[in-house]
């Protein structure tokens, strides 16, 4: 097994520099090298502040370097597809948040270069490694709630990202919900057979600009005969709320709560607790494991528990999703 890992990462916004300090500082295995940002400010500081060895505006430089193992691609997703074509080819194995890529045919395009080249490569759906998610995993595969036959999702943000991230993020179902129809792909075990999706502009005017909604729901059938509903907003003003529920036959689980601290203050004008702020504090852990595991894989040469090819299904439901918004009519899946 390779003692360690030697990774560069390629963004350093607010959630590529959380990864870039787990692997600089929490991840055993992980060395991070290399820090790539647009901005020569950005790199130049991230690497100063996390003990990288080295920075740079110019990918290519990594792409060149073989000492370089592994890429954390944490960038605009219009970048994702050109470098992950190119750390395949460069025989680096790759980590990149989701979605995979911008469209299904640059997704097809990658993930050839990824199998020709034999590079492993993990999408960042973190809510698999969230502990309580993965236990509600382990709960339904062990038989505590019978055979699973309803999800439901609520994945609202606290607010509208600006509008300027609006304009390409893809809309809704591609840049929120497609967290929600990856964990409900997990937890069902099966494959979505259909979408229909609704969704309006109730907060933000400036999303309709740009075709997009702050507040959307999605309804899917599995071809198990599951079904669910998923939730997705941008409208959360009272905090960061994320929580599922998977029905079985025999019992239900519930995961997730809005609730920060578990502690509940008293007085005599009632009761209270804190709730959850943002992102990275509710998935502090799980961004943590789902990187670890990436390097441990690495180490071990065994295939990630999310792979491309789970990035290119959540990508054609996210893609459906949004048709059907468009079209107002129900979409079928391959």
């Amino acid at each position: 097994m390779k003692e360690k890992i030697r990774c560069a990462i390629f963004g350093v916004g607010r959630l590529g520099y959380v990864h870039a300090e787990n692997l600089a500082a929490r991840i055993k295995g992980a060395e991070l090298v290399t820090i790539v940002a647009s901005r020569k400010e950005s790199a130049e500081k991230a690497a100063r502040e996390l003990g990288a060895k080295k920075w740079t505006t110019n990918p290519q430089e990594v792409f060149e370097d073989p000492t370089i193992d592994a890429v954390v691609i944490v960038t605009p997703t219009k970048l994702h597809a050109p470098l992950i074509i190119q750390a395949a080819k460069s025989k680096k194995h790759i980590f990149v948040d989701k979605p995979l890529t911008e469209t299904l045919g640059e997704a097809e395009m990658v993930i050839r270069e990824i199998q020709e080249n034999n590079v492993y490569c993990q999408v960042g759906f973190m809510r698999r490694f969230d502990p309580a998610y993965a236990e509600a995993k382990r709960r339904i595969e062990n038989g505590d709630i019978g055979q699973p036959i309803y999800f439901k999702g609520v994945s609202r943000d606290p607010g509208s990202p600006p509008e300027a991230y609006i304009q390409t993020s893809g809309g809704i179902f591609l840049d929120l919900a497609i967290h929600e129809y990856d964990i409900a792909r997990f937890l069902i075990g099966d494959e979505v057979k259909s979408v229909k999706t609704l969704g309006n502009v109730l907060v933000h005017p400036f999303m309709n600009k740009y075709g997009d909604v702050d507040q959307s729901i999605t309804f899917m059938n599995f071809q198990n005969g599951a079904s669910c509903d998923i939730e997705a907003s941008r409208n959360s003003t009272f905090g960061y709320d994320i929580r599922g529920e998977v029905v079985g036959t025999e019992g239900s689980i519930q995961i997730g709560s809005l609730q920060h601290h578990d502690i509940k203050i008293l007085t005599s004008r009632g009761s209270a607790y804190d709730n959850i702020p943002s992102f990275p504090i509710k998935f502090k852990d799980a961004f943590q494991y789902e990187l670890a595991h990436f390097i441990e894989c690495l180490q071990k040469d065994e295939r990630p528990q999310v792979t491309e090819i789970d990035g290119k299904i959540s990508l054609e439901i996210a893609v459906a999703a949004t048709k059907s918004f468009q079209t107002k009519e129900t979409v079928m899946l391959n």
